[in-house]
Order: C-alpha cells, then sequence, then structure tokens
C-alpha cells in the first residue's frame, strides 16, 4: 500500500462536509450579478434529486478521487511528453464509460458523453491538463509530512483531472442525461513552452464548441475571466566571431546581446491594465578567450491588454535593433545582425461577467459552501476559447495548497469535494438536464 493511502481516508473523515439539502440553493454573494433567468435555471437544477444525489455521492467518493489525483501525480508527464500520464486518463474515462474516448493527433484526451442533442448542438468542453512544468527524471513520488501531502505537480493539474474523472463516474451512475453533450478532456501543452497546444488544436478540430470550462489546481475560491496575453520571444544575435587578441575589433554577439538587456530593461509599462517583461534565460559563447559569434536571450512580454502587449513587443525589438547598431558603430568590423524568433504566443481575451457561464459558476461555488473572493485574469488554457469569442472560464478543483511549480508543491483534501461539485453544477446548468431545465449554453 502507498504511503499516502491510509492519511487520505484519515483526513477525508475530519474534513469532508456534506452538503446538507436544506442548504439554499443561491446563498447571498455580491461578486456577480446573476439574471433571473440563471438564477431561477440554476435554483431547479440544484434541487433536483438527482442532482443532489450526485452531490451527495461526490462527497463520499471523494477519498477515491484524491487518491486517483495521487496516481496521477506518481506518471511523470514532463512538458511534450505527456504519453504516459494521457494514456492512462485515457484508460479511465473508458472504465468510466466513454468507450469511444480517443488521443487525438496532438496527444490530447477526448471523451465525449452524449447528450440528448447528439452532437446536433454545440457542446461543453470540460478540460484539465495533463503537463507538468517539470523536466524528466523529477521525483514525483506522493509523500505525507506533517499533516501536507507533498509532490511536484499534486495540485497543477492532477487535481483537476481527478475532478473529471469522479464527475463523470458520478454523471454515469446518476443516469442525469444532459441536452447537450459534454466533452472530457485531458489536454496536452499547457505548460511554459507548450504554449496552450493542445487547447489550440482541440478549438481547431471542432470550432463548434458552445462554451469552455477549465479546471486547474486548487484553492477554490475565485473565477479566472481574463486572459493574460504572452508573447515570448528568442532574440537571436549573430556574427562572425574571433579570437579574443588576435581578432580583437570584430563586433561581439554577446556584447550586442548585453548592450538590448540592458535597453529592455529601462522599457517603462502601465500598472493598469498589468504589463510585464522579464529576461529569463541567455545563453552564447564558446569560450571565455573567444569574442562571440553566437548570443541569444529569452524574453517573456505579458499583458492584460491586446494593444499594450504589442506596443510593449516594439518597444522591445527597437531596443534590440538600436543596440546591434551602436555595437556595430563601436567596432572597426561590425557585421552583428539580430532575429527574433517567436517561441509562445498566447492571445489576451475575456468573458464578461453577464454571460451565464460566469453567473452559474459564481452560483455553484456559493452554493457548495465557499467564498467567492472575485474575478481574475491570468494565463490559462481559457485564453484561446476567449480570444475565439467563446465564453471560457477557469476555476480550481478543489482543497487546499501552494507552492505550485515548485518541488515543494503540497496538497491537503480540506473540504476537496466541493471543487467537483461546483464543476457539476456549472455543467449541468450549461448543458441542461432533459425535461428539468434548459441548457445555458442556448442563450449565448
Amino acid at each position: 500500500m502507498s504511503n499516502y493511502k491510509i492519511g487520505v481516508v484519515f483526513l477525508s473523515s475530519i474534513v469532508l462536509i456534506t452538503l446538507g439539502n436544506g442548504q439554499t440553493a443561491n446563498p447571498k454573494q455580491n461578486i456577480v450579478q446573476v439574471n433571473e433567468t440563471v438564477n431561477e435555471s440554476f435554483e431547479k437544477l440544484y434541487r433536483n434529486e438527482r442532482v443532489q444525489w450526485a452531490l451527495d455521492q461526490l462527497e463520499l467518493r471523494e477519498p477515491n478521487a484524491v487518491e486517483e489525483q495521487f496516481i496521477m501525480t506518481e506518471i511523470p508527464a514532463p512538458p511534450f511528453k505527456e504519453g504516459i500520464r494521457a494514456a492512462y486518463f485515457l484508460e479511465q474515462l473508458k472504465i468510466r464509460g466513454l468507450d469511444d474516448a480517443y488521443i487525438d493527433s496532438e496527444g490530447n484526451v477526448i471523451g465525449v458523453r452524449a447528450g440528448e442533442s447528439q452532437g446536433a448542438e454545440p457542446p461543453l468542453l470540460i478540460a484539465a491538463h495533463l503537463d507538468t512544468v517539470f523536466p524528466e527524471g523529477i521525483d514525483t513520488t506522493v509523500r505525507l509530512r506533517g499533516g501536507r501531502y507533498y509532490a511536484p505537480g499534486i495540485g497543477d493539474d492532477s487535481r483537476g483531472l481527478a475532478a473529471i474523472l469522479t464527475m463523470v463516474d458520478v454523471l454515469n451512475d446518476s443516469e442525469i442525461k444532459t441536452v447537450r453533450d459534454i466533452m472530457f478532456v485531458g489536454n496536452v501543452g499547457e505548460e511554459g513552452r507548450g504554449d496552450l497546444r493542445g487547447i489550440k488544436q482541440i478549438f481547431k478540430d471542432h470550432p463548434d464548441i458552445g462554451a469552455f470550462l477549465s479546471i486547474d489546481g486548487v484553492r477554490l475560491n475565485r473565477i479566472t475571466t481574463g486572459g493574460t496575453g504572452s508573447r515570448r520571444f528568442e532574440f537571436q544575435f549573430s556574427g562572425s566571431g574571433g579570437h579574443s587578441f588576435g581578432a580583437f575589433g570584430i563586433a561581439s554577439a554577446i556584447h550586442a546581446m548585453g548592450r538590448a538587456i540592458a535597453k529592455i530593461s529601462e522599457i517603462r509599462t502601465p500598472s493598469l491594465p498589468k504589463t510585464t517583461f522579464t529576461v529569463g534565460t541567455v545563453k552564447g559563447g564558446t569560450s571565455v578567450n573567444s569574442i562571440a559569434a553566437n548570443a541569444t536571450f529569452a524574453i517573456d512580454m505579458r499583458s492584460n491588454d491586446i494593444e499594450q502587449l504589442a506596443l510593449l513587443e516594439r518597444k522591445a525589438k527597437a531596443a534590440a535593433l538600436e543596440a546591434v547598431l551602436e555595437e556595430n558603430a563601436r567596432w572597426p568590423e561590425g557585421d552583428i545582425k539580430v532575429e527574433f524568433v517567436l517561441i509562445g504566443d498566447r492571445p489576451a481575451g475575456r468573458t464578461d461577467a453577464e454571460e451565464p457561464i460566469v453567473q452559474i459558476a459564481a452560483l455553484a461555488i456559493s452554493a457548495s459552501g465557499l467564498e467567492l473572493r472575485g474575478l481574475s485574469t491570468s494565463s490559462t488554457d481559457s485564453n484561446i476559447p476567449m480570444s475565439l469569442g467563446i465564453p471560457a472560464i477557469t476555476i480550481a478543483g478543489g482543497g487546499n495548497g501552494g507552492g505550485a511549480h515548485s518541488p515543494g508543491e503540497w496538497f491537503v483534501p480540506t473540504e476537496s469535494h466541493k471543487g467537483p461539485q461546483a464543476a457539476l453544477l456549472i455543467a449541468l446548468g450549461m448543458a441542461g438536464i432533459v425535461n428539468e431545465t434548459k441548457p445555458l449554453l442556448s442563450i449565448q
């Protein structure tokens, strides 16, 4: 028996709190203004007996969901090498009745739970990402220390993947029939240089998707409704190079790079909309006694506003071109050039608070007994549908945790069942329940 299983059972007996039927479906929250149509639909679905049974089951089965989360955590999924975890996730979807689940050309795992519409109307897509930020070889064993479970990637995003699996399980056992199809996805390429490649491919292959819910990370207290855009480049400097003594007088690619970095560091950006940049890595040269023929730095530029991001990019490129001119002018032989190689493009976007998916999410989180603290903006898989004008949000999968993107990442299943509960309510609200509620997808 793995060293975490006993701890999961023990903790669950302490922290799992029942979502009682006597709780009001729409507790007060003042973050999102909910219109009458959404409110009435939510009230009706929340009081449905099968829905209440499903919510109770999500709580009862949470120890199993957490154990599944830990199993997936221990299956390494480095960037661009998510295949083993993808195969496992595919197997789990099929075990849960999604017999037609498959892996697409990009490596995404896709399973569709058919609704009454049988594909004739736009589906709801629910996704969690398979990849982690960690390289090959890192130890992903889950260990319990001081009441916390530690492992790289334990929350980001093994938690989202586990939430999807337990949702599918309970939906099937409840025999709830939705009006619209629901696509359940474990996608690749959310982190780093993955550049959202998985979700980009899905929306290329399935342009009819009506709305998108991403489940990512822990601590469910906010709804991500904005997508921070980013542009990432390698600025590649090149020249002839030579011996540090014998060829002295030839312009250096490293010197040009240094000039460029210094100029970029002086760029001023607005605090609102938040716009940022950093030169994250540098490389170049062949030896201490050589004039560098090549040098490269990688720069990350981000903004919550597409125009500010474009302006920042123009300024950074202009600074590099100016640096090259200065370096070439400084020496008798100046032949340095610079090329700008795009290595990441995450478009900015936003889902308006008036969209039903935002409103139903606010109600679902509050009904689960959690405090909704606000709407947020960050870089998630939701950036892609947002940029396409498709209603999209990201929520956390529940529980407590911290240290994301570090070897010290940790998780505690405190009220963690409330993540899948909220996600289920959002899904049923958007997809609709046959003979009970109309899909809120219909009023996009």
